[in-house]
């Protein structure tokens, strides 16, 4: 997100389920909000490797404390929640060894987070709770 004096003013680590909407939103908060203010850094794919000697995503609660820990108070947790059956209906299927894997499963139990977006196909809720996160966004800018 947005920096000052070289750091952030701002780190949202967003977590969720394989077809959750996790791309889906943040593409859409940094096309709401601008590529000048908002990058979207997905540490799962080519930058994975990059990150993986410090962390190698935001899916485990040893992540999320590394972030807090590395970038304290401007941190927010954001996890993107959808049923099974919109999961599904998005291309999802039940894969062993991934869906039952602590990269999957590892913040599951967290119940901590800053922000739950809940993206079960409602687009007016959907776009509720962007408009709320994209508000908050603003008011650290």
């Amino acid at each position: 997100m947005a920096q000052v004096g070289g750091g952030p003013r701002l780190v949202l680590l967003f977590s969720g389920k394989r077809k959750s909407g996790k791309d889906f939103v943040t593409e859409e908060l940094q096309s709401r909000l601008g590529a000048d203010i908002c990058a979207v850094l997905r540490l799962s794919s080519p930058l994975k490797e990059q990150y993986a000697q410090l962390v190698s995503d935001t899916r485990r609660m040893s992540d999320i404390q590394w972030f807090r820990e590395a970038y304290g108070a401007v941190t927010q947790t954001v996890r993107v929640v959808a049923l099974e059956k919109s999961r599904q209906q998005r291309g999802w299927v039940f894969t062993p060894g991934v869906d039952d894997g602590e990269s999957e499963c590892g913040l599951d139990n967290f119940a901590d987070f800053d922000w739950v977006i809940e993206n079960h196909g409602d687009e007016q809720r959907l776009e509720e709770q962007l408009e709320n996160l994209i508000a908050f966004v603003r008011s650290k800018l």
